[in-house]
């Protein structure tokens, strides 16, 4: 079922693969990356030098108190001022390793959706027959934004994070290494909780993530088709749909969060408890008379046991983005990997002076190999003909019309003017036909814009005549900006208006064949009048696929092709058809029965 969100136990881990994947797409800025880790490892030395200075000045006090000389004040401000440029450079290339990475992260995040945006126009149609838009779109969208948020916030958070780590265990160990021991001893058990958390947690980021995409597939069909919904009373059906998977994504976004949320908490109070085990080691080594342990070293192992948990807590955030990266970079990289149509370079040149002969020679077809649509369809249609494709809901129709423009590849042969299609880019199929469909398509902009989409743009007198032609000139006339009105809700185009647009779109594409998929389905009975002549005057010199349900709107065509469970069962005109008092003919009458 389309949506369906199928949870293996593969999918439970982190998916290293993708993440590794994730890094490849990377490289092409590993310049600056490097860079970014450099300064964020700058930044962390800063941070490891303060602690031993803190000593100092821990130190010079406590000397000074018990000195009859006093506090040794230039000792002091000369340490002061040493740690006041040490932490102000940390803090400059902190701050300089996070702006090239978010540049970075932002670069490679606009990379990954231009990837995306090519290799939706290199999927083949069929794809898009299984998948939902919502769920591309989330693919697009939040699975990009969640990656980029990872690589902005994680890579040089990690190895600054990486780099402090190692500094303070060598700085604690250098400054005793008892005091080291219980510090990094009582790390071991956040370690070991973090460990357990990651085990478990992941498979609810995974499932979070497909989850945010059926939610999205269900939004944008139900909204897109709100007026179906409304009618049939859905709304109730649909509303339990959406609770349900808003349920399942609260279920799992609430668990990932809850146990993802457990690592800062229990990092804390692992610091927190180092604190106290350093006071009373500290103190105990004093009281029993230690000279290797003062105040300043236990100041010092203080801050250290800070610093040191620093990083953990580092370790347990990125943990938390990587397994949400790792959730997205699957899904994306799923995409990604999805079989691309057959690469055209060395198809034949784009033909000129096209005269419209097209031959279907024993063309063979299923969307799915045990769902055959056409079984073996074979025809010749002259050049500058009115061909009409009838017959039963089923019967091929549509999907003739989809071979013919080659947006999928089939069995058998298709060719125009003695040229296969295959031999020929699929673009340039494209440029040989306008198509009108019943389902129009209007996107956000001028209505000028709608009209020459993709083309050289005309004069307004040119537009002024085609629009004239298929009944549209007096609505743009009453426009205050004629042709640069914006579409927008606000201009309540009627479904007819729409129909009238994309058919004006067809005529000033002006291309050699013309495929008509019930054009004139949505308009009126007056306004199919005014469209009808526009078509006869578009068909003129051209070949023309005319695919009607109502058969008294393509009685002129100079041929019908009447089909019925992907075969042709019968051909010739409209007058020919009915003589036979076959199949057509019975189509035909049908209209009238009430």
């Amino acid at each position: 079922m389309r949506g369906h969100i199928k949870r293996t136990a593969s999918k439970e881990k982190m998916d290293y693969k993708s993440l590794g994947r994730l890094a490849i797409f990377c490289k092409k800025y590993l310049f600056f990356i490097i860079v970014a880790v450099v300064f964020a490892v700058g930044s962390a030395i800063c941070t490891i030098i303060g602690p031993e200075r803190i000593k100092e000045l821990t130190d010079i006090l406590t000397s000074g108190i018990t000195n009859p000389a006093g506090v040794d004040i230039t000792a002091f401000l000369d340490s002061c001022i040493t740690l006041i440029i040490i932490y102000v450079i940390g803090a400059f290339l902190g701050y300089a390793g996070q702006f090239i990475m978010a540049t970075v992260t932002q670069g490679a995040a606009n990379r990954l959706r231009s990837e995306i945006n090519k290799k939706i126009n290199r999927v083949p149609l069929g794809y898009f027959d299984s998948a939902t838009k919502g769920d591309l779109l989330s693919r697009v969208t939040n699975d990009v934004d969640i990656i980029s948020q990872t690589l902005s916030s994680g890579t040089a958070n990690l190895m600054a994070a990486l780099a402090l780590f190692i500094g303070v265990v060598f700085k604690m160990f250098e400054t005793d290494w008892i005091l080291s021991l219980v510090t990094i001893g009582a790390s071991v058990l956040g370690f070991l909780f973090m460990g357990l958390i990651l085990s478990k947690s992941q498979k609810y980021f995974n499932r979070k993530q497909a989850d945010l995409g059926v939610m999205n597939g269900q939004i944008e069909e139900v909204y897109t088709n709100h007026n179906v919904v409304t009618s049939y009373n859905g709304k109730s059906f649909e509303t339990r749909k959406f609770d349900k998977t808003n349920s399942d994504l609260y279920t799992d976004n609430a668990k990932s969060q809850f146990l993802s949320g457990m690592m800062m908490p229990i990092m804390n109070f692992v610091g927190n408890f180092s604190y106290v085990l350093i006071f009373v080691v500290g103190v105990a080594f004093i009281v029993n008379g230690n000279s290797a342990v003062t105040l300043g070293t236990i100041s010092a192992f203080i801050l250290y046991a800070r610093l040191f948990s620093q990083p953990l807590t580092s370790f347990a955030q990125s943990m938390t983005s990587l397994q949400q990266a790792s959730a997205a970079s699957r899904r994306v990289f799923e995409f990604v990997d999805v079989e691309e149509m057959e690469k055209e370079e060395n198809k034949l040149p784009k033909p000129c002076n096209v005269k419209g002969k097209v031959e279907f020679d024993s063309v063979h077809f299923g969307y799915l190999p045990d769902r055959i649509i056409i079984n073996d369809f074979s025809a010749t249609l002259e050049a500058g003909q009115k061909v009409a494709i009838v017959g039963p809901t089923g019967a091929g129709k549509t999907t003739v019309v989809n071979l013919l423009m080659r947006f999928y590849d089939c069995e058998g042969d298709i060719r125009i003017d003695g040229i296969s299609t295959k031999n020929m880019k699929r673009e340039d199929v494209h440029a040989l036909f306008d198509m009108i469909l019943q389902d129009t398509w209007l996107f956000e902009g001028t209505i000028r814009q709608n009209l020459v989409f993709n083309q050289a743009a005309p004069s307004d007198e040119k537009l002024d005549e085609i629009c004239e032609a298929v009944g549209l000139k007096h609505f743009i006339d009453t426009l205050p900006k004629r042709y640069d009105t914006p579409l927008s809700d606000s201009l309540n185009l009627s479904e007819g208006q729409k129909q009238q647009l994309t058919i004006a779109r067809a005529m000033i594409k002006d291309a050699p064949l013309l495929i008509l998929d019930e054009a004139t389905s949505s308009v009126d009975t007056r306004t199919e009048l005014i469209i009808q002549r526009a078509m006869d005057k578009l068909t003129e010199d051209r070949t023309s696929f005319v695919i009607a349900h109502r058969l008294s709107t393509i009685r002129n065509a100079d041929i019908i092709l009447v089909m019925c469970d992907g075969d042709i069962v019968e051909q010739g005109t409209h007058t020919e058809l009915l003589a036979k008092n076959g199949f057509y003919a019975e189509l035909y009458n049908s209209q009238f029965v009430i």
